[in-house]
């Protein structure tokens, strides 16, 4: 069995691995980045390092994310390869207040090609309805990773 928070893009329902969470905060304030993409939030500090944070909602539909007391900034292991290593990474989501736990095998392949949305991954159906697993690994975009995360390139 796998722990997952949800939380929602629009109406629809998403699940990051818990595994992959460090920390849950309350929707944070941030120093912005100039001339970033939209959906890129800005920075904050935490505990001496500082995190750039990205809002999922924006990257996803270009909408930011509400605030609202539901909107949380998730700090999530970030590799952009297996043998990489992490880096924490802060998400905005809206609604990220319920876990899901279940077996990854219940999450099954959509059928459908997500490029250039290579961050959704497989769904799953229950009685949530249809929840879409986000791969952390694959959420930013080559030259959005070189920007936030400066420093030699990967093999």
């Amino acid at each position: 069995m796998k722990l997952f928070l949800l939380f929602r893009i629009g109406p629809d329902q998403y699940a990051l691995d818990a595994s992959e969470i460090e920390e849950v905060l309350p929707l944070t304030r941030l120093k912005l980045l100039p001339e970033a993409p939209p959906w890129v939030s800005g920075l904050l500090a935490r505990r001496g390092e500082v995190v750039p944070v990205i809002d999922v909602n924006a990257l996803a539909t270009g909408v930011p994310a509400a605030s609202r007391t539901s909107t949380r900034t998730v700090l999530v292991h970030y590799r952009r390869h297996a043998d990489a290593p992490a880096r924490l990474l802060g998400l905005r989501l809206e609604y990220a207040t319920e876990t899901l736990r279940c077996e990854p095998g219940e999450f099954a392949d959509s059928g459908v090609d997500a490029a250039p949305a290579r961050y959704l991954g497989p769904v799953r159906n229950g009685a949530q309805g249809l929840v879409q697993w986000v791969r952390i690994d694959a959420l930013l975009p080559d030259d959005v990773h070189a920007r936030l995360f400066p420093g030699p390139a990967a093999p």
